[in-house]
């Protein structure tokens, strides 16, 4: 909504005598010739008033004092129009309004109310803007209100943690998030987009991270309003997107001895008042950010009557809920909403006794990899063909001699790491380097050195069909 020379000439008539300011400069302010004393922002300019007479001598003292660029970066407004003073102004490089309806006096003030009404528009803008994003906010999370934001200053929009790690962005590519870090942390490097701007999330002494947006529109200051009322409501986000820590500590430690069952599971479940014999796992997965899995199967369950059993990751949600209600949660991922977008993806175990359920956890899951595979909002592992017909078929001892086949990738501490991982992210993207690095958040060379790592200690060879086939199976076998 910012005005440009252009729409000033609209409103109060004449014609613009370009110099060194064009004719489609937006303005940010008005000044009498005798009271202008600063240039503002260099992408705008400042309207003056005043007589042809006080506009000679300002410009002729301005010289005499060095300053006779500071009247360059104004915009003269006069009803006067002679070839005097034109010649006066080409002599100075001073672009200028001329021959506007108004005499002086009501010009100015004529000029100052259309400049206030654009400002109140503009501030209008804001406010509406502000408030989508708050409900956005509600809906989604951080990510969510990233992508309003982005669609709404018709650009890209990048947010960092305090340390310069993305935590989210929208409509913008490798190279502009790259550009987003290095402009937030103040390292060298050549802007790709001159409409970025910076603003921190939180304040200097407890900073949250940093919010980059960059847009192709021309209302600045707008957006810039715009982008430190989202910078407010990121730092809220950043601070309470986890409301409890208590909470989910607590459910990690429910889910931890859940799955390693027996009695202690039997009777932690008892003692929470979990009257069924069995259970059935579900894993909640999607590839995108916009959707914020924690507070969405929070809801889902809350609506079924169930209990909070699940554990939040980034992009993955694992839990227990009865047999009686997988129906009820199947048909909420099946039915998209503008929560979910169509981009959730359920996978379901089998039902499991209490004191066994870490087996359902890993159907579930290997349920949920072919959900996100085949693009299918639903797929219990009943469903799956093949490789899950293979496990049930074996012995214990069998499944853990065939486990055995990545022994070599354990830590330390006896469990499986980064290696692992890597190798269940590169097979389950078909050996695609860059889907597979982009997934584990990492550059494609160190993906290729983790791999020939992976082989050289398991003795693998992930150019044959053959060993491919026994590492998925081993790693199936382990529950990845």
């Amino acid at each position: 909504m910012t005005l440009d020379l252009k729409a000033v000439v609209r409103a109060v008539g004449g014609h613009v005598v370009e110099q060194r300011i064009p004719a489609l400069t937006p303005v940010d302010g008005l000044a009498k010739i005798q009271d202008y004393v600063v240039a503002g922002n260099p992408e705008f300019t400042t309207l003056v008033t005043g007589t042809v007479d006080e506009l000679g001598r300002r410009l002729r003292e301005d010289r005499g004092s060095g300053e006779g660029e500071l009247m360059q970066r104004a915009v003269f407004v006069s009803r006067a129009d002679s070839i005097g003073l034109r010649g006066l102004l080409e002599r100075h490089g001073m672009t200028a309004i001329l021959g506007v309806g108004a005499g002086a006096s009501g010009l100015h003030a004529e000029i100052a109310a259309l400049l206030a009404n654009d400002q109140a528009a503009a501030d209008r803008l804001v406010t509406a803007g502000t408030q989508v994003l708050t409900q956005v906010a509600r809906r989604g999370g951080a990510p969510a209100v990233i992508a309003e934001l982005a669609h709404r200053i018709g650009g890209w929009a990048v947010l960092l943690d305090a340390d310069g790690h993305l935590i989210t962005s929208a409509g913008a590519g490798r190279l502009h998030i790259e550009d987003a870090v290095a402009v937030a942390l103040g390292r060298p490097v050549r802007v790709r987009h001159h409409g970025l701007q910076t603003h921190q999330v939180g304040s200097d002494r407890d900073r949250s991270g940093y919010l980059v947006i960059a847009s192709r529109s021309s209302a600045t200051s707008r957006i810039r309003d715009l982008g430190s009322q989202a910078a407010a409501l990121f730092d809220l986000l950043l601070q309470t997107r986890d409301p409890s820590i208590t909470e989910r500590l607590g459910r990690e430690a429910l889910l931890e001895i859940l799955l390693a069952g027996g009695p202690p599971a039997v009777d932690l479940l008892a003692r929470w008042e979990i009257r069924e014999g069995s259970l059935t796992a579900f894993a909640l997965g999607t590839r995108t950010r916009t959707v914020d899995l924690d507070r969405l199967i929070k809801r889902w369950l809350d609506e079924l009557g169930s209990e909070h059993l699940f554990v939040s990751t980034s992009g993955l949600t694992q839990g227990f809920v009865p047999e009686a209600l997988v129906d009820d949660l199947s048909e909420r991922v099946t039915a998209p909403t503008p929560l979910t977008g169509g981009a959730v993806r359920l996978g379901l175990g089998l039902p499991a006794p209490v004191d066994g359920l870490r087996r359902s956890a890993v159907q579930a899951r290997q349920a949920l990899d072919a959900a996100l595979e085949d693009r299918r909002p639903v797929v219990r592992y009943a469903e799956l063909p093949t490789v899950g017909l293979v496990l049930d078929g074996l012995s214990g001892e069998a499944v853990g001699h065939l486990a055995g086949a990545l022994d070599g990738l354990r830590e330390p501490s006896g469990e499986h790491g980064a290696l692992t991982e890597t190798l269940r992210v590169f097979l389950s993207e078909h050996g695609a380097h860059r889907r597979s690095a982009a997934q584990l958040g990492i550059h494609r060379q160190t993906l290729v050195a983790r791999l020939r790592r992976a082989e050289t200690l398991t003795g693998l060879s992930m150019d044959r069909a053959d060993d491919r086939a026994a590492a998925w199976l081993a790693l199936r076998a382990l529950g990845r």
